[in-house]
């Protein structure tokens, strides 16, 4: 091994964090899709030769544990030899290193210095339409992954740095909307690039063998963050299972041992008909999230973070989906596994994680024609939520899920003139729930007014029926639902729905709950108490009732 001083293995570490800054935002600026410039549903990331993740950008936390895998299915599928400089390859589905569902769409592109293969560089990002029965490429009603879109399964997209022209032809041609396909791809192309480069400057300012050196530092170092936050943990074996919306029940357990955490799935349901399947790599990002939120410092994430991390799962189950099972709600199952597996740990190792939150995605899809352009539009919105309280505070309002991270909401005025919705209503959630010596966050209310004929909605909503838990005393949260307003019409619940029926001047309301409470409300102080009564967050007759006021 190569002896490396620590200010030099320090600016190498920060230089790779920056790149992968630099091509985060390399797509944030050049993206056509307002669901990728504006609410930064992407992630870009450096690996190294052998497919280990070696540093990550911003970005969807669940993607960043992604790209690795899509490298090292690129390695098996084509092997080391067969790669060359000026090669950029291309998948999204899950049964080909796509991790996820078809929308998620992954460029990796292989790095050389002195004629070595020395990193990877790699990117996802949300296309909102890759064919498939239903426009925006999500059905909740899909029975297998052959109606979700098209299947691009890790295949070669440009030789030596020049486009395969036949392979563009073809994704570009089963997308409802090719231009802006065409946009979300060239920016996530220049990226690749944009990386690259960076990666050869500062292989050739301080040797590739140093270079290299300092990556396989810098593992060992994510393994040592990692085993030290599982080592704060007592020993033992934790299980939990808790019901569903749907009914069914989801059962988890956890072992730690000294510096090891090993997370057993065996007992998961079978895989179901619909598309709430997750591939194993997709419920390996689950776990990975879990240890993160315990080791807490997500600037030294890397492929050594996850060395102490072992997950079972049983194939042919929703955490291990065998083809052609559909994943395109794949997301909702991923948030629900990394939820029962933090309340697994929230419940029986006292402060160590929050309560319970609204833990959804809500993935809420708006389609039609717009009502200026008469062309086909296509609104993806996750939405956010409040989390929920912990033994140092109050949760968080209007906040993404642990799953979207460092996404942002789409603001109205962009939504307005890109989708041809109105946007009527963006507040808080006014439901009272959550107390607690410290209370949930609050979750959100918006009203998407819909101003054309024929329209659209598709949406994926869980904790629907069973709502946030409480800790140590806490009160439960409330429910994710949307509630379509019709003119003359009573207002109908909804929480999966795939292309319910719309006309101008109904009205989308998306109502996401609030978090859970941690602790006894009586023992809220009373300052505070007064000033949620002030802000409005609770009514005085709640506080007289709940809190003692």
């Amino acid at each position: 091994m190569m002896k490396i001083d620590a200010i030099t293995q320090e600016i190498i570490q920060s230089s790779l964090r920056a790149t992968s800054e630099e091509m985060f935002l390399m797509i944030a600026k050049t993206a056509m899709s307002p669901i990728i410039y504006e609410v930064l549903d992407m992630a870009t990331a450096i690996t190294t030769a052998e497919g280990e993740l070696a540093s990550a950008g911003s970005g969807i936390p669940a993607f960043v544990g992604a790209l690795d895998k899509t490298v090292q299915v690129i390695i098996g599928k084509f092997g080391l030899e067969n790669i060359k400089d000026g090669d950029i390859y291309v998948t999204n589905d899950p049964y080909f290193g796509g991790v996820t569902h078809l929308n998620d769409v992954i460029f990796v592109k292989p790095v050389f210095a002195e004629q070595q293969l020395i990193a990877w560089t790699a990117n996802i990002a949300h296309w909102n339409d890759v064919s498939g029965k239903s426009a925006g490429s999500m059905s909740p009603d899909a029975v297998d992954i052959y109606q979700e879109g098209i299947r691009i399964p890790a295949i070669k997209i440009f030789q030596d740095d020049q486009p395969i022209d036949s392979v563009l032809d073809i994704i570009t041609h089963n997308s409802r909307m090719p231009d802006f396909l065409q946009g979300d791809l060239w920016a996530q192309i220049a990226a690749l690039r944009l990386g690259t480069r960076r990666l050869q400057e500062l292989s050739k300012k301080f040797g590739v063998a140093l270079f290299l050196a300092a990556l396989d530092n810098y593992l060992d170092f994510g393994e040592a963050k990692a085993r030290t936050a599982v080592c704060n943990l007592p020993d033992g074996t934790y299980q939990l299972t808790e019901p569903q919306d749907d009914n069914s029940q989801l059962a988890v357990s956890i072992s730690v041992n000294n510096e090891h955490l090993t997370i057993d799935l065996t007992q998961a349901p079978a895989q179901v008909p619909g598309p709430l399947n997750l591939s194993r790599d997709g419920t390996l990002l689950a776990c990975r999230m879990l240890l993160l939120s315990l080791v807490g410092d997500r600037d030294v994430t890397n492929g050594g973070s996850f060395r102490n991390l072992e997950v079972i799962t049983r194939p042919g189950s929703i955490y291990d989906v065998e083809a052609p099972g559909a994943c395109g709600i794949y997301f909702e199952t991923m948030i629900r596994l990394n939820d029962v597996l933090w309340r697994c740990l929230a419940e029986q190792i006292p402060g160590a994680l929050p309560a319970g939150n609204f833990a959804s995605i809500c993935a809420t899809i708006l389609g039609g024609q717009h009502p200026d352009s008469g062309q086909h539009y296509s609104i993806v919105e996750p939405e956010m939520g409040g989390w929920g309280a912990s033994a140092m505070g109050d949760g968080a309002s209007a906040v993404f899920s642990a799953m979207h991270g460092d996404t942002f909401n789409c603001p109205a005025e962009i939504a307005e003139v890109r989708y041809g919705v109105a946007v009527d209503q963006v507040a808080l959630n006014p439901e009272e729930c959550g107390a607690g010596e410290y209370r949930g966050g609050k979750g959100i209310v918006v009203d998407y007014r819909i101003k054309s004929n024929d329209s659209f909605l598709t949406c994926a909503y869980t904790r629907s029926v069973v709502p946030p838990w409480g800790l140590n005393g806490g009160f439960d949260g409330t429910t994710n639902r949307i509630e379509i307003l019709r003119p003359q019409q009573a207002p109908t619940r909804h929480a999966m729905e795939s292309e319910l029926s719309l006309q101008a001047g109904d009205t989308v309301r998306v109502i996401t709950a609030n978090g859970a409470g941690y602790g006894d409300p009586k023992k809220r102080n009373r300052k505070t108490l007064q000033d949620d009564i002030r802000n409005g967050y609770i009514s005085k007759d709640y506080a007289i009732e709940v809190y003692g006021w």
